[in-house]
């Protein structure tokens, strides 16, 4: 027996954030973005759809959200604007995350209680929660199909992740005309990312039908489209394309969760700073291989994602192409001994992403 469930409202296309203003209804909205986001006239242009019922504008969002400017964000937006009904996300993964982790009112107005639900110390509740509506301007992170939130304490050396039954976004916008400003390299980074999704949806022990369908199409589309826009960067037609192509690989791994590889990635983020896609994307060969000859379905859907016979040139076919984009494939080159290659895969295998991975089953 299997199941799917994916709740969330989505818009897709050229000028589907025409329909923001219908989703917001006649609730108020505070605006969660970046601080290029004025440069860029996305606070204009939201500002001009929605009026009075914008109530307010934070635009401080930084990659990786953590601790530090997190939570005095959480305890000014709840100062300011207790009564608002919706938060909209707009940026990359790290926006729509920072999102999802200002949510839930806390009696205390701080983030002391959302970290100590984080640790496993305590429960919250969705009373007063904000809705929220979610405005990718990256191609990759899936956040906008997904409940999760990566949360980070740089100063501690950890990382959390967020998931509550409200924090799936009620409604997304993905609008490639979005997207077209982004430079290349995290335009790379975050395809890659959506890569990962897809493959770790596949060798996954939560896998079924409908997400691994969503996985092979997200797979193929980005090995054909994304060489082609890193040459092409203003080709909007190749930005819908991977805007498509990254929302399938979040519709899939929204039901399984990742695996491995980002459970590799966690560490090398934070001690290397290596940007998350690149962290999480360069090992993929290496973990199909690891992947191979555990399940025929497993198989079967690896060899079609990638036209190959065999498990073996499908994991040849993706090497080839992360060298095709740039992307070395060496553990050295993150930072990591050969020498200590193997343990690290060890210790991501006992982490929560890790035991996804088809290897458990063995």
């Amino acid at each position: 027996m299997w199941r799917y469930h994916n709740p969330v409202q989505v818009h897709c296309g050229l000028d589907a954030l025409h329909g923001l203003s219908d989703a917001v209804g006649s609730r108020r909205a505070v605006l969660i973005t970046i601080p290029e986001a004025d440069e860029l006239g996305w606070t204009q242009a939201l500002g001009a759809a929605l009026g009075e019922r914008l109530a307010g504008i934070e635009a401080c969002v930084q990659p990786n959200p953590d601790l530090r400017w997190l939570a005095p964000l959480y305890a000014r937006l709840w100062q300011r604007h207790p009564d608002a009904e919706c938060v909209i996300a707009l940026g990359g993964g790290s926006a729509i995350d920072c999102g999802k982790a200002l949510l839930t009112a806390t009696s205390s107005g701080t983030f002391t209680e959302i970290l100590d639900h984080l640790r496993g110390h305590s429960e919250l509740s969705a009373e007063r929660a904000k809705a929220l509506i979610a405005l990718p301007t990256t191609a990759g992170t899936g956040s906008e199909v997904t409940p999760w939130a990566t949360l980070w304490d740089a100063e501690q050396g950890q990382k959390h992740s967020l998931h509550l039954p409200w924090t799936w976004p009620e409604a997304a916008f993905i609008d490639p005309a979005l997207m077209t400003s982004l430079p290349l390299a995290p335009t790379r980074a975050s395809a890659l990312d959506a890569l990962s999704h897809a493959l770790e949806s596949i060798w996954n022990i939560h896998r079924n039908p409908v997400s691994s369908t969503f996985a092979v199409a997200a797979i193929q589309e980005i090995l054909l489209t994304l060489p082609a826009l890193l040459k092409d960067l203003g080709n909007t037609a190749l930005r819908a394309r991977l805007a498509t192509a990254a929302l399938k690989a979040g519709l899939a791994f929204s039901n399984t969760r990742t695996a491995l590889a980002h459970s590799l990635s966690y560490r090398i983020t934070l001690e290397q700073q290596v940007p998350h896609g690149i962290a999480c994307s360069f090992s993929l060969g290496h973990i199909m291989r690891l992947a191979q000859g555990r399940a025929a379905d497993v198989d079967h859907l690896l060899c079609t994602a990638f036209h190959s016979r065999t498990v073996e040139d499908a994991a040849h076919k993706l090497d080839r192409f992360l060298a095709q984009v740039g992307i070395s494939t060496q553990p050295e080159d993150y930072g990591i001994a050969p020498s200590d290659w193997a343990r690290q895969i060890a210790q991501s295998l006992d982490g929560p992403r890790g035991r996804n991975f088809i290897a458990q089953q063995a």
